[in-house]
C-alpha cells in the first residue's frame, strides 16, 4: 500500500461490515488518516462533536479493523494545540478517554442505545388493553410451577409479549437465583433441532431442553406445521409439565387460530391460563411515549405527545421509536419537539416499518422446516414425493408473495420452465381447494413467512 488512505481504505471496510450504515455515514467515514508513529495513528475530524462521538463509541471498532486487516494494534490519546485549534482542525491518537465526556455525546449514546429500559414488571406499562397478562405473569414470576402452567399470552406483534417473558424471567431469576431458565424463540428451537438431527446430536438437544426449570418460548406459532418440530415439542413439554417445571408461551394469535398446531400440542396450551395482549388505548399509548421521552432525558409536550398517540394506535415499537426520532431531530438539527416533527418523525416510523421484501430463500427454508426437507432439495432435479410436495408449494408461495413472473421464479428453482411453474402452482391450488389441512397448511406458511 503506498499511502495513509489505501490502508485506512481496509480498516474502514472492515469497519462498515461491523456496524450499522447509519452508525458508519455518519462517524466511521468521516475519520482521515493522517500518521502513524510507532503504534500511535493519528486522525482528522471536522468538528468536536464527532470526535466526540467516536471517541465514546467507535474507537474499540477501529482498533479492532486495524488488528484484523492491517496486522497491529494501535494506541489512543487525543492531542491538541492551539495551533490545531487556529486551524479548526482536531487532531487525535488512540489512547485513554478523557475522564469528563461531553454531554451531547453522552446523549447521543443513549440515543443510539434507544434509551433502552429493563425488561422488567416495573418498567411494563400497564393498561385496560394488557392487565390481565401482566397480573398473570406477575403471579407465574412469584410462584414459578403454580396454578397458570402454562401460560399462553398471545395477540399481535410489537404489544409487550417479549417484555413479559423477559420480566418473567428477570424475576425469577432475582428471586429463585437456584432455578434453571431456558428463553427461546419457536423458530430458534425449531433451527437446533435441525442441527441436531442433522449432527446427530439430539441427546445434547434433550438434555438441552427438558432439564431446565423454566421454560419460555416466544413465537411459538413457528413451530406449527413442522412434524417433527411438534413432535419434540411435545415430549418436550410433557416431560416438563409432569416434572412440575414451568412453561411459558407467547403467539400472534391463539391456539385455536394456529391451523396446523396438532391437536395434543393444542389441548396441552389451552389447559394453562390464556392471556391475551391488545393494542393499548390512549392513556397508555400517551404513558409509554412519556416514559420512552424520561428515559432519553427529553421533555415532549402535551400536543406532541397526543398526536403521536392518536396517530400510532397499534404498535408499542413504533410510539417509541416516533419519540427517538424526535431525539435525534433536537440532538442533530437542535430542533424542539413540535407537531411539525411529530409528522415527519411519524412518517419516517410508518416508512420504518414497512415489511422488509420476503426473500426467496427464507420461502424456501420456511418451507423445508414444514415439509422435513432440506432447502437445497427443494431447488434440485430430485423427483421424490416429499421433495416434490415442497417444491411445488415454495414455487406457489413465491408466486403468491412476491409476485414475480413465472420464468422469474423457474430460474430460480433450477433453472425450471415457466410452464412447469404454472402447473405446479395449479396443483398447490386444486389441493386447497379439495384438502382444508392442506390449505391450512400453506395459509400457515404464508402467514410464518410474513410476520417473521
Amino acid at each position: 500500500m503506498n499511502s495513509y488512505d489505501e490502508m485506512f481504505d481496509v480498516v474502514k471496510k472492515y469497519c462498515k461490515s461491523k456496524i450499522s450504515p447509519a452508525a458508519y455515514d455518519l462517524w466511521v467515514s468521516k475519520l482521515k488518516l493522517l500518521d502513524l508513529k510507532g503504534d500511535t495513528a493519528y486522525f482528522q475530524v471536522e468538528t468536536e462533536f464527532q470526535k466526540s462521538i467516536i471517541m465514546e463509541k467507535y474507537t474499540n471498532i477501529v482498533r479492532e479493523g486495524f488488528i484484523n486487516t492491517i496486522g497491529f494494534d494501535i494506541e489512543f490519546d487525543i492531542e491538541f494545540t492551539e495551533k490545531d485549534k487556529d486551524k479548526g482542525k482536531n487532531f487525535f491518537r488512540f489512547t485513554d478517554f478523557p475522564q469528563e465526556e461531553p454531554k451531547r455525546a453522552d446523549e447521543l449514546a443513549l440515543l443510539e442505545s434507544g434509551g433502552e429500559y429493563e425488561y422488567t414488571f416495573d418498567t411494563f406499562i400497564v393498561g385496560a388493553s394488557n392487565k390481565f397478562a401482566h397480573a398473570a405473569s406477575l403471579a407465574v414470576a412469584t410462584n414459578p410451577s403454580g396454578a397458570y402452567n402454562p401460560l399462553f399470552i398471545y395477540g399481535p406483534s410489537g404489544l409487550g409479549k417479549t417484555h413479559l417473558l423477559y420480566a418473567i424471567n428477570n424475576e425469577i431469576a432475582k428471586n429463585f437465583p437456584e432455578k434453571f431458565i431456558m428463553y427461546v424463540k419457536g423458530e430458534e428451537f425449531t433451527n437446533e433441532l435441525i442441527d441436531a438431527i442433522s449432527n446427530n446430536t439430539t441427546s445434547d438437544f434433550h438434555n438441552k431442553y427438558r432439564k431446565v426449570d423454566i421454560l419460555l418460548m416466544d413465537d411459538v406459532q413457528f413451530i406449527a406445521g413442522k412434524v417433527q418440530t411438534q413432535e419434540e415439542f411435545f415430549h418436550t413439554f410433557n416431560t416438563l409439565y409432569h416434572a412440575g417445571k414451568q412453561v411459558v408461551l407467547t403467539s400472534d394469535r391463539p391456539p385455536k387460530e394456529i391451523k396446523t398446531l396438532e391437536d395434543r400440542l393444542l389441548t396441552r396450551f389451552e389447559s394453562g391460563l390464556m392471556a391475551d395482549v391488545s393494542t393499548p388505548d390512549f392513556e397508555t399509548r400517551i404513558a409509554i411515549i412519556r416514559r420512552k421521552a424520561e428515559l432519553l432525558d427529553m421533555e415532549i409536550p402535551n400536543d406532541v405527545a397526543e398526536y403521536i398517540a392518536n396517530k400510532l394506535k397499534n404498535n408499542i415499537r413504533q410510539l417509541e421509536g416516533a419519540v427517538k426520532k424526535l431525539k435525534a431531530f433536537k440532538l442533530l438539527a437542535g430542533s424542539t419537539p413540535s407537531i411539525g416533527l411529530a409528522q415527519t418523525a411519524i412518517r419516517d416510523i410508518l416508512s420504518d416499518n414497512q415489511p422488509l421484501p420476503v426473500t426467496i430463500e427464507k420461502i424456501i427454508s420456511e418451507v423445508a422446516k414444514t415439509y422435513s426437507v432440506k432447502p437445497e432439495e427443494i431447488r434440485s432435479n430430485k423427483r421424490s414425493a416429499p421433495i416434490s410436495a415442497a417444491r411445488q408449494i415454495a414455487m406457489y408461495v413465491v408466486k403468491e408473495i412476491t409476485q414475480i413472473s413465472t420464468t422469474a421464479i423457474g430460474d430460480e428453482f433450477g433453472g425450471r420452465d415457466h410452464s412447469t411453474v404454472v402447473y405446479a402452482t395449479q396443483i398447490v391450488e386444486k389441493n386447497m381447494a379439495k384438502n382444508k389441512k392442506y390449505q391450512e397448511t400453506v395459509e400457515d406458511i404464508i402467514k410464518n413467512i410474513r410476520d417473521n
